[in-house]
C-alpha cells in the first residue's frame, strides 16, 4: 500500500472519530433559513439559478449585505455585459442595500472585459487572483450563465465550458468562504451540468404566470448536511427585498399532542345564535372547522358575523379574512364597529396574488399578535374560482395544510362558501372542499305559501351527535332568529322541485 493512500486513510479515520460541526449562517431573508434548515452552513458552495427575472440576483445581494462586515467581507464577480454601477443602481432601491458597506465590506469586479476574447483561463485566473487579494468570507459569481452563452460562439467551447465550470468548482469548494455562483439555467440542465454535481447547495427560483397574477416560488432542491423543507414555496419582492412563506406541511402528532387536541376538542365553542348550539350537540367543538354553504343573501355573512360577536363577548379576539369581496363591501355595521374597536382584525386576501401561503403567514402573524380564537373565511367560492383550472389542485392541497395548520392551534375556523341553489344534487363547494370542514351547515331557499322562505339544517359534526332538523329561520335587526322545523318535507335533497308545508 502506498504512503498516498495510507495519508488518505488515516486521515478518514480522524474525520470519522471526530464529528465536525458546521456553523450555519443566518442568511437574513425572511423565511429562507426555515427552508434550509436553520441558515446556509458556513464555507459550503452554492448555485442560486432560476428563470430570468425570478429574482436570482436579488436573493443574492440581500444575502451578501445582510452577512457582510468589516471582518467577514465579501467578493461580488459580474459575469454581464453591464457594467456593476448599473446593477448597483437598481440594488440601491431596496432597503437591504447599505451604501456604507460598499467598497468597506464589499468589492464588485466586474468580469465581462475578461471575457471578451473567450479566454476561459483568463477569467478563471483573474477570480483567483482576486480572491487571494482580497481575503472574502463570501464570493458572488453573477451571472455565470454568461459564461456559456459566450462558449457558444468558441470553437470547442462546450468543452472548455465543461473544463472551466470543474476548475472553478474545485476552486471554489477549496477556498475557506462561503461561494455563489448566479446564473439562469433550463431544467433539462440540472442533469448536464456538473455544476449541479458539486453544488453543497442548490436554490432554485420560478415564476408563474397565471391570469393577471404572478405567483414566485423558491425551493431548495439541495442542501448537503442538513434537513430541508421540501416543495416549493412563495415569495415576494417588495421595497424591503424578498420575504419567503414556507409552505404549510402537516406534521405528524405525538401521542401526548394527539390527546392534548382531544381534550380541546371536547370544550364547545357557541356559535351566537340562540338554538343552533342545542342542534350542532353542544356548540362547535374547538378547533373544528365549520363550512357554511348556501346561495347568494342566504345570511352567511350574518351567521358569520354572530359568531365573531359571540367571541368578542366571551373575550375571545376574532379575525375575518376577506378573499372575494373587499374588507369595506363585507362588513355590515356590526362587524364594521367591531373592527373599529380592535376586537376583530382584518385581512384582506385579494392583494395577495392567489398565495395561500402568503395568506397563512398573515393569519398566524395577526393570531399570535391577537391571541385570536376565532377565524372567519369567507368566502371560500371566490378564491376556488380564482384558483380553478391550472391551479385547482394545488388551491385544495394548500387549503387542507392552512385549515391544518390553524386547527392545531386551537383556533375555531367557519368558512363561507357560496352555492348555486339548484335543488337537483348534493353539492357543499363547487370545487369539492367540503372534505376539509369538521362540520357543515346548509342555508338554503325553500318556497312556502308562494313566498321564498330561509332554511338550514346541520349536516355534519363530526364525532358528534346534531340535530338531522331542517329549520326556517329570520334575519332581523337582532340577527338570525331560527323558527319551526319544517314538516312534510317533500325532498328537495333528493333533486325534486322545492315545495314544503307545514
Amino acid at each position: 500500500m502506498s504512503k498516498k493512500v495510507v495519508s488518505q486513510k488515516v486521515v478518514s479515520q480522524k474525520v470519522v472519530s471526530k464529528k465536525v460541526t458546521i456553523r450555519r449562517l443566518q442568511t437574513g431573508v425572511p423565511g429562507l433559513d426555515n427552508l434550509l434548515g436553520g441558515g446556509l452552513p458556513e464555507f459550503s458552495f452554492n448555485l442560486i439559478a432560476g428563470t430570468p427575472g425570478s429574482g436570482k440576483t436579488t436573493l443574492a445581494q440581500q444575502i451578501m449585505f445582510s452577512l457582510a462586515t468589516p471582518d467577514n467581507r465579501a467578493l461580488f464577480f459580474t459575469v454581464l455585459g453591464e457594467p456593476a454601477l448599473k446593477m448597483l443602481r437598481y440594488q440601491q432601491q431596496f432597503k437591504y442595500f447599505d451604501i456604507a458597506k460598499v467598497n468597506k465590506s464589499i468589492r464588485f469586479v466586474n468580469l465581462s472585459t475578461d471575457l471578451l476574447d473567450g479566454n476561459f483561463d483568463l477569467v478563471l485566473s483573474r477570480i483567483v487572483e482576486e480572491v487571494n487579494k482580497y481575503a472574502p468570507s463570501l464570493v458572488f459569481v453573477d451571472s455565470f450563465r454568461s459564461v456559456a452563452h459566450a462558449a457558444r460562439d468558441m470553437e470547442r467551447g462546450h468543452s472548455e465550458l465543461q473544463r472551466f465550470v470543474q476548475q472553478l468548482g474545485m476552486q471554489m469548494t477549496s477556498w475557506q468562504a462561503t461561494t455563489f455562483l448566479i446564473g439562469e439555467y433550463l431544467v433539462p440542465e440540472q442533469e448536464a451540468s456538473p455544476i449541479f454535481t458539486m453544488a453543497d447547495g442548490i436554490l432554485w427560483l420560478t415564476q408563474n404566470l397565471q391570469r393577471n397574477s404572478v405567483v414566485r416560488k423558491i425551493q431548495v432542491i439541495k442542501m448537503r448536511g442538513q434537513a430541508q423543507a421540501p416543495g416549493l414555496h412563495t415569495f415576494r419582492i417588495s421595497d424591503a427585498g424578498i420575504q419567503i412563506f414556507p409552505r404549510a406541511i402537516v406534521q405528524h402528532r405525538t401521542e401526548a399532542e394527539s390527546s392534548k387536541q382531544a381534550l380541546t376538542r371536547k370544550k364547545r365553542v357557541p356559535m351566537g345564535i340562540p338554538g343552533l348550539d342545542n342542534m350542532m350537540g353542544g356548540g362547535l367543538p374547538a378547533g373544528y372547522s365549520l363550512l357554511l354553504v348556501g346561495p347568494s343573501g342566504s345570511g352567511k355573512t350574518i351567521m358569520s358575523t354572530q359568531f365573531l360577536a359571540e367571541g368578542v363577548r366571551r373575550g375571545e379576539p376574532g379575525i375575518v379574512a376577506a378573499f372575494e369581496k373587499s374588507p369595506n363591501q363585507l362588513m355590515n355595521k356590526q362587524l364594521n364597529e367591531m373592527v373599529k374597536a380592535g376586537q376583530v382584525g382584518v385581512i384582506d386576501t385579494r392583494a395577495l396574488d392567489m398565495s395561500i401561503d402568503e395568506t397563512l403567514y398573515d393569519l398566524l402573524e395577526m393570531i399570535d399578535r391577537t391571541q385570536a380564537k376565532r377565524l372567519v373565511i369567507d368566502s371560500l367560492s371566490g378564491f376556488e374560482l380564482a384558483l380553478a383550472s391550472e391551479f385547482s389542485e394545488d388551491f385544495r392541497g394548500s387549503l387542507y395544510r392552512m385549515i391544518a395548520e390553524l386547527t392545531d392551534r386551537g383556533v375555531t375556523i367557519l368558512m363561507t362558501s357560496e352555492l348555486e341553489d339548484r335543488y337537483t344534487d348534493l353539492r357543499f363547494s363547487p370545487f369539492g372542499s367540503a372534505f376539509l370542514a369538521d362540520a357543515i351547515i346548509v342555508q338554503r331557499y325553500v318556497e312556502i305559501g308562494g313566498q321564498f322562505k330561509r332554511a338550514f339544517s346541520v349536516v355534519k359534526v363530526r364525532g358528534s351527535e346534531h340535530s338531522k332538523d331542517i329549520r326556517l329561520f329570520d334575519i332581523t335587526d337582532k340577527g338570525i332568529v331560527i323558527g319551526e322545523t319544517l314538516s312534510g318535507y317533500d325532498g328537495i335533497m333528493s333533486g325534486r322541485p322545492t315545495n314544503w308545508n307545514k
